[in-house]
């Protein structure tokens, strides 16, 4: 098994999943063009309570922004990464200081250091995948373009 192996478990993906409420993006941008905004958006549009974590906005997607994870007021059961991998030990090791119930690092976040960091204060991490890609994959809503068109059908419309 490849070393990023271990931290893209299907088990404990879908765990996380079905099991998180508070989702804190660190990186969160409020431009609707990057990739944090959409992947922020469709957790937001699934159910999940979205908490952007990004020093330099006030608001994001309709909910206060914190300049760290110590400032935000409320459980975090996801912390999902949207930064360069440098930064990651760092947030890793605010992750622990919280009691974070997991470090989600998005596609090209990778650093051993931040995740040993994570693991070794008992918060579990899952790296170098999307969050709103395994959410589509293992709860059904994959759609071409992300989102869910609720029809399911081969038939061509009347239009042609």
């Amino acid at each position: 098994m490849s070393e990023l192996a271990r931290y893209q478990d299907p088990a404990t993906i879908q765990r996380l999943l079905h099991t998180a409420r508070n989702v804190a993006v660190v990186g969160l941008s409020n431009n609707q063009l990057r990739a944090s905004y959409f992947v922020g958006y469709y957790l937001k549009r699934h159910g999940y309570r979205v908490i952007p974590v990004n020093p330099r906005e006030t608001e994001i997607l309709g909910a206060t922004s914190y300049p760290s994870l110590r400032d935000v007021p409320v459980p975090v059961d996801v912390v999902n990464v949207f930064r360069a991998p440098d930064a990651l030990p760092g947030i890793a090791r605010e992750a622990v200081a919280i009691g974070a119930g997991s470090l989600w690092c998005q596609f090209g976040v990778v650093n051993e250091e931040g995740a040993r960091i994570a693991e070794e204060g008992g918060v579990p991490v899952v790296m170098d995948r999307c969050l709103k890609i395994e959410h589509a994959r293992y709860l059904g809503r994959m759609h071409w373009l992300g989102f869910n068109t609720h029809r399911v059908t081969s038939v061509r419309s009347g239009l042609q």
